[in-house]
This record gives structure tokens, C-alpha cells and sequence, in this order.
């Protein structure tokens, strides 16, 4: 049974060679493969921090609508801690 899910991407783009567009481009790929359904893909840009968490300023924030299994959520938070370029993670269920 599939399900909607929202997530808010947070990426460190601080030193990074790589475009923004590469970056989401990359988050896109890995949720595809990991089994979920993209439906939108929102860029908001670039946000300061209140306060520097672990010596980091400021992030790029992306909002990305997907619909995927239950179990896709655990898979595509694994792969997302292993790139360098996630600094933050959330997912919540839409009904």
C-alpha cells in the first residue's frame, strides 16, 4: 500500500564543486531507485540557520512530494546519511 510523504532536504552546500541542480538532481535519483514516486520537486533556496549547529551557517532547503511504500522511507533516510551533501533530513506523512 502506497502512501504520500513529504520531505524537507537540507544540503551543505559549503565548498561543493557540484550545482545545485546536480545536488537535488542526485536526491531525485536515490529516491527513484530506492522505489518511490516523485510528484514534486520544490527548490527554496538558500536559508540562514538561527544558530550555527556543528559549524554550518546556512543550508539549501528542498522540498520534494513523493509516494512510496512504508519500508522506501527507511531505505532512501540510509542512503541520504551516506551523501556527503545531505546536512538534514525530514519526512512526514500527507494524507
Amino acid at each position: 500500500m502506497t502512501r504520500k510523504y513529504e520531505a524537507t532536504i537540507v544540503l551543505d552546500t559549503k565548498g561543493k564543486e557540484q550545482s545545485i541542480e546536480e545536488l537535488v538532481g542526485q536526491i531525485s535519483k536515490t529516491l527513484e531507485t530506492s522505489g518511490a514516486r516523485l510528484e514534486q520537486v520544490d527548490q527554496m533556496g538558500k536559508r540562514e540557520f538561527p544558530f550555527s549547529p556543528r559549524h554550518v551557517t546556512h543550508g539549501y532547503f528542498v522540498n520534494v512530494k513523493f509516494e512510496a511504500e512504508p519500508t522506501v522511507l527507511d531505505t532512501v533516510s540510509a542512503k541520504l546519511k551516506l551523501n556527503d551533501n545531505v546536512y538534514q533530513q525530514y519526512y512526514q506523512r500527507c494524507d
